[in-house]
């Protein structure tokens, strides 16, 4: 009896085991099946900023339309802004990317220092880094770039923190305020 209950035992501990055996094996299989998702890292580095009008009472910024509004009706406001281009120095493209996406002709009054995040688009995994300059309207006439911005606007220095859209670049307007005023 003791032969028959200690087989009975072994038998079940060897299914046990089995099973355990098979269902780790599946779990092996279905890992190493699973395809590794990688993001290619892309290092951007753009230079804009505030440009404050010729009487120093209003700061321009540049409205895109939200892409989670189903609507298609609410502004994100923001800091014009983009890339350097090869050749270029930070200056230079802020002034640049400031007169393409507004119209407006500025001149760089002074740093307002570096923004730096990550973001992900089309699958890629974005390294950011942002040189912002506080301007003076020098010329032109706000004409937004079709391509790129749905609006420009002027509005009171003292509403800029609260219109922009971006955290990094509320803070940075913020901590600014004494440079603007």
């Amino acid at each position: 009896m003791r032969a028959a209950k200690k087989l009975r035992r072994s038998e079940s501990a060897r299914a046990l085991d089995l099973n355990l055996h098979n269902a780790h094996t599946r779990r092996i299989r279905k890992h190493k099946s699973l395809k590794k998702t990688v993001c290619q890292r892309v290092d951007e580095v753009s230079a804009g900023g505030l440009v404050v009008d010729s009487t120093g009472t209003k700061g321009l910024l540049i409205g895109r339309i939200d892409a989670k509004d189903a609507k298609r009706e609410r502004l994100l406001w923001s800091l014009p802004k983009g890339h350097i281009e090869t050749g270029e120095t930070p200056e230079e493209a802020a002034i640049r990317e400031v007169k393409e996406e507004t119209g407006i002709e500025s001149q760089i009054d002074k740093s307002l220092g570096v923004i730096d995040f990550w973001f992900m688009a089309g699958g890629k995994r974005i390294h950011k880094t942002v040189h912002h300059f506080l301007f003076k309207e020098t010329g032109g006439k706000i004409a937004p770039q079709v391509s790129e911005v749905d609006d420009v606007r002027w509005f009171p220095l003292e509403e800029i923190v609260e219109k922009l859209a971006y955290p990094d670049e509320k803070k940075l307007i913020a901590r600014s305020k004494e440079l603007i005023q």
